[in-house]
This record gives structure tokens, C-alpha cells and sequence, in this order.
């Protein structure tokens, strides 16, 4: 249940002003089609999030347990930087020719998460915690608890929110996660 909530919170808080959610907000605008959005993103963080995991869990099984949290808790500390760092689109989306608008946010969502903060958060997480589920299933639903509003309320609700002070928070969760790790890294939680 740990992995599951760190999970959720983690991906939820650093979600808020990433840019797929600002790409969820833009294919909002564009398209007018909230559900199928909303179902597009699901699919594709799905997808890309078991990957990610896959990745952490072999990642977990290639390097030294002890070796593999001081990583961890040093990577852990590294999110919580980057997350400090504010999130723009490069670009604004192009609507792909030829597919609809479930197929377009899939693939645009999935190419868009690539090398993101919340995959990454995802990889760590399953080399952390080992259970692909529960991670898989808590940063999918971190992710559509921060895209599903902006898809329906869209620019207007994000850009009321503080982003300093959500992301201020996703990094101090990120710097408890990290600290936790560095603690038992180096013995303090016992053998």
C-alpha cells in the first residue's frame, strides 16, 4: 500500500504544471472532446508508466541493493530539484493526420511523457519499492487526478493554482522519499 500512495502523491504533485498537462489542456481546447482526452491519457500512461516500471524493476535486479538506494535516494534528491524548475510546452501540438482524437492524445501523451519527471519519478519508484502494480497503478492515478481537471476546467483552473507552492510540495515529497532512502542506504533504519 506504501508504493501505491507514495506513488499517487508523488506523480500527482509533480504533474501539476508539466507539460503533459499542459498538453492535455491544449488537446482539450482543441478537440472539445474532455472523456476521449481523458481516456487517451489513461491508455498512454499506462503504457508508458509499465514501461517505466519494467525499467526500475530491472534496473533494481542489475545493481547492488546497497548501491541501488544510495542511487535512489541521490535520484530522489535530483527530482526534487528539476521539479523546482517550471515546465513549458517546446511547441504547440500538431494534430496528427489521419487519427482521430483518442488515438492522437495516446500518441502524443505517450511521446510527450518520454524522459518526463513523472516517468522518471516512475522508474525510481519501481526500483524502490519492487511491486510493478502498485506503482504502475498509483503514478497512473497520481497522473489523471492532475490531468483530468485541467482537461475539463482547462487553463483556467491551473492557472489559479500556485504552481510554485505545488511544486515547492512535490519537491519536498521527493526530498522525504530521497532522505528515507539515503537513511536506510546507510544503516539508520537497522539490518
Amino acid at each position: 500500500m506504501n508504493a501505491f500512495l507514495v506513488s499517487v502523491g508523488v506523480v500527482a504533485l509533480g504533474e501539476i504544471g508539466d507539460k503533459t498537462q499542459l498538453l492535455a489542456m491544449v488537446l482539450a481546447a482543441r478537440y472539445h472532446r474532455p472523456a476521449v482526452i481523458c481516456l487517451g491519457i489513461l491508455v498512454a500512461t499506462l503504457l508508458n508508466h509499465a514501461l517505466a516500471g519494467v525499467v526500475g524493476i530491472a534496473v533494481a535486479d542489475l545493481v547492488h541493493p546497497t548501491v541501488l538506494k544510495w542511487v535512489l535516494g541521490i535520484s530522489f534528491l535530483l527530482m526534487a530539484g528539476w521539479l523546482l524548475i517550471p515546465d513549458k510546452l517546446d511547441d504547440e501540438p500538431k494534430p496528427l493526420r489521419g487519427l482521430g482524437v483518442l488515438a492522437t492524445t495516446m500518441v502524443m501523451f505517450f511521446l510527450a511523457e518520454m524522459g518526463d519527471k513523472t516517468q522518471i519519478a516512475t522508474v525510481a519508484l519501481a526500483a524502490r519499492y519492487d511491486d510493478l502494480a502498485a506503482v504502475v497503478g498509483g503514478s497512473t492515478l497520481g497522473m489523471m487526478l492532475a490531468n483530468v481537471p485541467a482537461v475539463y476546467l482547462g487553463s483556467k483552473a491551473a492557472s489559479r493554482l500556485p504552481l510554485k507552492w505545488v511544486h515547492g510540495a512535490a519537491a519536498a515529497l521527493f526530498v522525504m522519499v530521497g532522505v528515507a532512502a539515503l537513511a536506510d542506504a546507510a544503516g539508520w533504519f537497522g539490518a
